[in-house]
């Protein structure tokens, strides 16, 4: 199901099926560096990790974390996009990743600005917030570009690793 069209990219929801290109993608390099290690091994594991997450947020949320598809390479699967709220933050938050050979070419940019649309048009969100690693300056990057402010650090895992916490109104 499409829910979002950019220029390059289609943006859809996450199913079951999706189990392959979520154990990639959650086992790049950056992503077990910058996000962190979901232990994600197995189809099995990873079709649990999307029920549970993924496919509960549509469902409770009425959003969640989308695929992105690269219209020009036959809607080839290049990362992830998409608002969640977590119990230890107070705004829902974006949050993005792509395979290693897509970042870089500004799809970040353009599935967040896309994402970002939704959240204030079709999901009344008024405020959204981001996270992320002090060191992963691609990311700051990019959060900064969205027009999203510094706010304060935060410790909302359990493995009570500090994170930036950004904010945006919408």
């Amino acid at each position: 199901m499409i829910v979002a069209e950019t220029q390059r990219l289609l943006i859809t929801k996450f199913t079951l099926d999706d189990a392959q290109f979520f154990i990639e993608l959650v086992n790049t390099p950056k992503f077990k560096k910058f996000i962190g290690d979901r232990k994600v091994q197995t189809i099995e594991q990873a079709q649990e990790r999307i029920k549970n997450g993924h496919l509960k947020n549509y469902a409770q949320l009425g959003y969640g974390f989308y695929k992105l598809h690269l219209k020009a390479e036959n809607n080839k699967l290049i990362g992830t996009n998409g608002l969640t709220k977590r119990a230890t933050l107070e705004l829902p938050d974006i949050g993005f990743a792509m395979l290693p050979e897509y970042e870089s070419k500004g799809y970040g940019l353009e599935s967040s600005v896309a994402i970002l649309g939704l959240a204030k048009n079709t999901f009344n969100l008024k405020k959204i917030g981001a996270i992320t690693k002090p060191n992963n300056k691609a990311s700051i990057k990019l959060i900064e570009k969205l027009g999203f402010s510094f706010t304060k650090k935060v410790k909302p895992f359990e493995d009570d690793s500090e994170l930036m916490l950004f904010a945006k109104n919408l």
